[in-house]
C-alpha cells in the first residue's frame, strides 16, 4: 500500500480470515475500498486467500495463541500502515465433545484461542485508537451458541457466551471514546467445516433446517455484509449490539 492509499483508505485486521466467514468478511471489506489484513497459521490458506482478495489485502502469519507477541504485531502494523481502523476478532476454535469427557486442558485451549486472543487483539488495537484519538469499531464474531443450548460443545459454548459479555462491556467503556464495539452472531452458515460437520449427522442437519424459519443454511457472504455494515458509517450509532444473522434460527421453533 503506498503512502496516498495509505491516507486515504481504512484499514481492517480479520483474524482467522483465510477461510470461511473470515475470508468472506476479508472480501467484502476489500469490495468496499477498505485494504485488509487477514491473520492465520496456515501459509498456503493465507496465500489462496490473498490470490483471490488481490492487491487490496495482505495476509500475515501468526499464531494468536502467543498472546505475549500480540503487542509487537500491533505495533508494526500500525508503523507500517499509520492506522487500523476496524477489528474483526473471528478466529476461534471448536471442540465437539461428550461433558464429561472434557478435559481441563480442552476447555482451557478453548477458552484461551476463542477469548484470551480476542480480549489481547482488541487492548492493542484500542491502545492505539485512544493514542491516535481515532475513531474505531471492533466487530466479535459470537454464535448461536451463546444464544442458546447445543449439546456436546460446552467450552465452545462458554467461550462465545464470553464474547457476548465482552462485547457489552467493552461498547459501554468504549464508545464514548469513540470506538464502537459490536458482534455477530452467525446462524448455521455453510462452509466446509460445517458441511462436514452435518453431513457426517443427519438428523443433527434436519434438526438445525427444522428450526430455521427461513428452510436453508446461510452463505458466508451474508456474515460478511452484515460486518461491512456494522464497521460503516451507515451503523454510526450501533454500538453493544450481537446482531444474529441465522434465518431466524435464534427464534425458531
Amino acid at each position: 500500500m503506498d503512502e496516498n492509499t495509505q491516507t486515504e483508505k481504512k484499514v481492517a485486521i480479520v483474524t482467522g480470515g483465510a477461510s470461511g466467514i473470515g475470508l468472506a468478511i476479508a472480501a467484502e471489506f476489500v469490495k468496499n475500498n477498505i485494504y485488509t489484513i487477514i491473520i492465520g497459521r496456515d501459509k498456503e490458506k493465507l496465500q489462496n486467500a490473498i490470490d483471490m482478495l488481490g492487491n487490496m489485502a495482505e495476509a500475515i502469519s501468526f499464531d494468536l495463541g502467543e498472546l505475549d507477541k500480540i503487542p509487537s504485531l500491533i505495533k508494526n502494523i500500525t508503523d507500517r500502515l499509520g492506522t487500523i481502523d476496524i477489528l474483526v476478532n473471528n478466529a476461534g476454535i471448536n471442540m465437539k465433545r461428550e461433558f464429561c469427557d472434557v478435559t481441563d486442558g480442552d476447555f482451557q485451549n478453548i477458552m484461551q484461542t476463542n477469548v484470551l486472543t480476542v480480549f489481547s487483539m482488541s487492548r492493542e488495537v484500542v491502545k492505539f485508537m485512544l493514542e491516535k484519538e481515532r475513531p474505531g469499531s471492533i466487530i466479535n464474531i459470537s454464535s448461536m451458541a451463546a444464544q442458546y443450548g447445543i449439546p456436546k460443545v460446552i467450552a465452545y459454548t462458554a467461550s462465545k457466551a464470553a464474547i457476548d459479555g465482552m462485547t457489552k462491556a467493552m461498547a459501554v467503556e468504549l464508545s464514548p471514546k469513540g470506538i464502537r464495539v459490536n458482534a455477530i452472531a452467525p446462524g448455521f452458515i455453510a462452509t466446509a467445516m460445517s458441511a462436514k460437520a452435518m453431513d457426517s449427522d443427519p438428523e443433527r442437519k434436519h434438526k438445525a433446517l427444522s428450526r430455521t424459519p427461513m428452510g436453508y443454511f446461510g452463505e458466508p457472504a451474508e456474515i460478511g455484509r452484515a460486518a461491512a455494515f456494522l464497521a460503516s458509517d451507515n451503523a454510526k450509532y450501533i454500538t453493544g449490539v450481537v446482531l444474529p444473522v441465522d434465518g431466524g434460527n435464534s427464534v425458531g421453533f
